[in-house]
């Protein structure tokens, strides 16, 4: 028997009903029967298809997830104040450190807009610089971007490398410095590559060139390392070693153009060093074995190799080799292991400089060639050091500096007198004394003690309604630092708060504090960003309401993974550029050097690992997500965008909540390096319109 439904019922059914209704129709993503078995363990993977980047089935999927992301984005009222206000922020003049060679200065500037930095040269400081290489000329959109770079030690060529859309592929030019003209040399497929001048030409590392159509996805291997005489239509083959098609070879040579180095990795963590003597054409001689350690050589001097290792000293030390007794029992310690992390040192005015992180923030102190100290050199701020370029016999060094309210600043050095002056400051309209940087430490799940920097205006009110972004990456090494974005200003005007977490996995306390976050350790990682969270939350910066949080690359598996496991605690989440297939990252491009970091899904303990916290197998079917917008690009071929691609696509189909989860893909950009100015400026005020919307805290611009 049916009954009769009062009006107020219905209503309430109605309500309920649309409650549950998504707000937004995503494109509907085809399944497919694909499973695989890993040690007595099936793993569907439905989606297989779209890790296809050629197909036009994939195309057209991605052609419609970016039509419904661009249309949310575009409906988001004040997007476009917010582009207008951060496009002013962004114009403004900036300077990398200028670096000498054969008596001429070289520097790459930007008028504020430009979407790539040029390169000038001058003979002296106070001549009017001349450009020596515009990218924005090689490409109408910006999407040809300078790569490495290096010039001759006679200081008349440049060889350059550059990179199309973003792919990690590059080309190599030559640039006569007198003429500005290029020369007929021309060489593809280079990848992972240096450039080192000997002679009349210059060693790099190349592969063969990838099967057509697989040039973004197929798996990189057999890398040799060749010699190129300018002029010459084939190259020499320096260094290769058949018997391992997944190692890595770079070359260097030393400033007097002595010895040659070749750095063989077959991962990201560690290397073997071999080095050659070029005056007698001697055989390559294997200082290292296996890749359990680091070492970086800074140069040949008197007989000595200086090398920069972390060989039984997991926090790094500086080492003397002397080339007529190369064995490592007879290496010399010139900086023993410290307390604090020995990151670079630079050999510049007879002296050493040596760059310390203590508490992931730069310490710069001064030694002799002996290893005896002499001074520290005292920086402005709470901050960190970039490159420092300088030479041996001259007593000019300059270096850029940058923090959370102090943008890339250049200052210069002197070795003679211990002098620090800023040589370049930039300018830039907005009041950085409203704002304030502080460090904290809190203590994660098992009582690790982690730092964390925390930016916001002064006298801010610790109630919870603050719209705040957690960035981190905690992996491979890298250290996250002190770092200065046009971005993040409005986040700050808008009473907003930033927070950058050095959790473990990075290489911020050293080797071990790296181990502590890779293969096994992983989930340390994912506890003290949760813990992260946890603590602005407690102490009343934010709320779950108001939590964003971001990272890119491992960073972006770091998002992906932590929004599964505790999706409680964000409003909005950017896994961006992200290893999201923990099962099947070793098999596209470069993957195969991340499995010392993660392990391997051949392993049976590594895959139940791995399966326990891939983002993509990881996804829940009742959970509450936060607002999340994946961000990608359709050449990267770094992390392969498939990895994005399978990941939405699931989640896509799994939530059922009515908070947006969308990808933004980028078309003719990469993994990240080289993106033009014009699509950078683009993603930030989707990024950051994306936060306002899903966190309701309205811009100021609004008004």
């Amino acid at each position: 028997m049916l009954h009769k439904i009062s009006p107020v019922l219905l209503i309430a059914l109605l309500a309920m009903i649309s409650c549950n209704k998504r707000t937004i129709q995503y494109p509907e993503t085809k399944k497919v029967d694909q499973k695989d078995v890993y040690f007595g363990v099936e793993v569907a993977d439905p989606y297989r298809w779209l890790e296809d980047d050629k197909s036009q089935e994939t195309q057209d999927w991605v052609k419609a997830q970016n039509e419904v992301t661009f249309s949310y984005l575009a409906q988001i009222p004040y997007r476009e104040k917010i582009k207008n206000r951060l496009t002013d922020l962004w114009n403004f003049e900036t300077m990398q450190a200028p670096f000498k060679k054969a008596g001429k200065y070289f520097f790459f500037k930007n008028n504020g807009l430009q979407n790539q930095d040029i390169l000038y040269t001058q003979n002296i400081l106070t001549d009017e610089p001349k450009v020596l290489l515009d990218p924005n000329t090689l490409s109408e959109d910006g999407t040809v971007a300078l790569g490495g770079y290096s010039i001759s030690n006679d200081g008349k060529y440049l060889a350059y490398q550059i990179s199309k859309g973003g792919s990690d592929w590059n080309e190599i030019f030559v640039r006569d410095i007198e003429t500005g003209q290029d020369l007929d040399d021309h060489i593809q497929w280079v990848k992972f590559s240096g450039i080192a001048w000997y002679k009349d030409g210059f060693f790099y590392s190349s592969y063969e060139a990838p099967i057509a159509g697989a040039e973004l996805s197929g798996i990189n291997k057999y890398q040799k390392v060749y010699y190129h005489k300018l002029g010459s239509s084939k190259d020499d083959i320096i260094y290769e070693n058949p018997e391992y098609s997944a190692r890595n070879y770079r070359a260097q040579v030393s400033t007097d153009e002595k010895y040659l180095f070749i750095y063989e990795t077959q991962s990201t963590n560690g290397n073997n060093l071999y080095v050659k003597n070029l005056h007698k054409n001697d055989n390559f001689i294997k200082l290292t074995t296996g890749f359990n350690y680091d070492y970086s050589v800074l140069d040949h001097v008197d007989n000595n190799l200086v090398v920069l290792t972390n060989y039984n000293s997991p926090k790094y030390k500086l080492v003397r080799i002397n080339v007529n007794s190369l064995d490592i029992g007879n290496w010399v310690d010139i900086i023993p292991e410290k307390k604090d992390v020995l990151t670079s040192c630079k050999l510049a005015g007879g002296k050493i400089i040596a760059s310390y992180l203590k508490d992931a923030q730069t310490k710069l102190e001064v030694y002799n060639i002996n290893g005896d100290f002499i001074s520290d050199i005292e920086l402005p701020a709470i901050g960190s050091v970039g490159k420092m370029n300088g030479l041996f016999n001259e007593n000019e060094v300059f270096f850029s500096f940058v923090s959370f309210t102090v943008p890339n600043t250049v200052f210069v050095y002197n070795t003679d007198d211990n002098s620090l002056k800023p040589f370049f400051e930039p300018k830039i309209d907005f009041d950085f004394s409203k704002y304030e940087t502080k460090q904290v430490f809190y203590t994660s799940k098992d009582g690790t003690k982690i730092p964390m920097f925390i930016v916001h205006k002064k006298e801010l009110k610790l109630d919870g309604k603050n719209p705040t972004l957690l960035y981190s990456c905690g992996g491979f090494n890298r250290n996250q630092l002190p770092s200065f974005s046009a971005e993040r200003l409005i986040l700050l005007e808008n009473g907003g708060v930033f927070a950058l977490a050095n959790i473990r996995g990075g290489g911020e306390y050293g080797e071990n504090w790296h181990k502590a976050g890779m293969g096994l350790n992983k989930q340390n990682v994912f506890d003290d960003f949760i813990a992260a969270s946890e603590y602005l939350i407690n102490q009343g910066y934010t709320s779950p309401k108001k939590l964003a949080v971001r990272g890119g690359s491992n960073g972006g598996l770091l998002i992906g993974a932590v929004v599964n496991q505790r999706p409680d605690l964000y409003a909005v989440a950017f896994p961006e550029v992200g290893v999201m297939d923990m099962l099947r990252f070793h098999l596209f491009t470069i993957g195969w050097a991340w499995v010392d970091e993660y392990g391997s899904s051949k392993d049976s303990v590594h895959f139940e690992n791995l399966y326990s916290y891939s983002p993509l197998h990881n996804i829940s079917d009742n959970a509450q997500y936060p607002a999340i917008m994946v961000i990608t690009a359709d050449h990267d071929d770094r992390v392969v965008p498939a990895h994005s691609f399978k990941y939405i696509a699931t989640l896509q189909e799994k939530y059922i909540g009515k908070k947006p989860v969308i990808i933004r893909i980028q078309t003719k950009a990469g993994h990240g390096a080289g993106k033009p100015t014009s699509m950078r400026i683009d993603e930030a005020a989707d990024r950051l319109s994306f936060i306002f919307k899903n966190t309701n805290a309205k811009p100021i611009y609004t008004e």
